[in-house]
């Protein structure tokens, strides 16, 4: 495996993989890997010749008064965590090789950026964007691997790839979750086991609304209400936000007669935790 912090020689490496003829699959992540991450490594592997896993804690997805400094670093144990899976490149670059002082371009998907996430995370999602607008355009990979916990991120991704003619194509791999149901993030290290505990109000919530939904309710309001009386049980939990949308477009949906995004993103104590599940309508 080959840990490569430059622009320069990841660029080298994936045109000697492409060279030979073979598929090259991204993985892009910030590190404190889990079984999350894991995951998508080994649907990486599947289905691609080699694979590289970025591991960068991008600064410009993080708002002024967010958790970028204390973000979870752990760059030892990642690595041995994707030697044993058999990666072939870890591209970990510096702050200051992504973003030189003198850059001044973002990548922004106008509409859907302010959705959901982006609209309680002004700025988010043009990071997000930005970050891996330059990783395609570095590691240049046939097919990069996303996981539908962030399923609006996965949409913004998509979209942008499309408009932008990006050769690349996006797979999007189920949640993982631990025994308890609580969706895998790095944030969850954050957590005390009780507030482990009090978050699994928002699978609990999730469940709710899918339940009412096989049961033939189809009105969105209803089914967001239903959610909002189970996570108001568990005072220590604060909502974010709870929608109902489309999947592809994030735009809420009234009536749910076609598939639908249920997104929720909640606090635990000062942890923002995110969920979701699809409506297959």
């Amino acid at each position: 495996m080959n840990v490569i912090a430059t622009i320069s020689d990841m660029h080298a490496a994936s045109r000697g993989v492409r060279a030979e003829g073979k598929l090259l699959g991204l993985v892009p992540t910030m590190g404190a890997l889990h079984e999350g991450h894991l995951s998508l490594v080994r649907a990486a592997k599947s289905r691609c010749d080699a694979v590289t896993v970025s591991i960068f804690v991008n600064p410009t997805q993080f708002g002024p008064n967010e958790d970028f400094a204390k973000y979870p670093r752990s760059f030892e144990r990642d690595r041995d965590l994707l030697a044993k899976e058999g990666v072939d490149f870890i591209f970990a670059p510096s702050v200051e090789e992504m973003y030189p002082a003198e850059a001044a371009t973002w990548v922004t998907v106008e509409g859907m950026s302010e959705r959901l996430c982006g609209r309680t995370r002004p700025g988010h999602f043009r990071g997000v964007t930005t970050v891996v607008a330059k990783l395609f355009h570095i590691v240049e990979p046939d097919r990069a691997f996303f996981g539908q916990k962030d399923a609006a991120q996965a949409a913004i991704i998509r979209r942008m790839v499309h408009d932008l003619n990006l050769p690349v194509e996006i797979v999007v791999c189920p949640i993982v979750r631990e025994p308890s149901g609580l969706a895998m993030s790095s944030r969850n290290a954050y957590l005390s086991a009780e507030q482990k505990q009090s978050a699994l109000v928002l699978y609990g919530l999730l469940k709710e609304i899918a339940r009412r939904f096989r049961s033939g309710e189809r009105d969105a309001a209803s089914l967001i209400a239903d959610g909002q009386q189970v996570v108001a049980g568990e005072p220590s939990v604060r909502l974010d936000y709870l929608e109902i949308v489309d999947p592809e477009t994030l735009e809420p949906l009234p009536t749910v007669t076609r598939p639908a995004l249920v997104a929720i993103a909640a606090f635990v104590g000062t942890t923002r935790l995110i969920d979701n599940v699809v409506l297959e309508a």
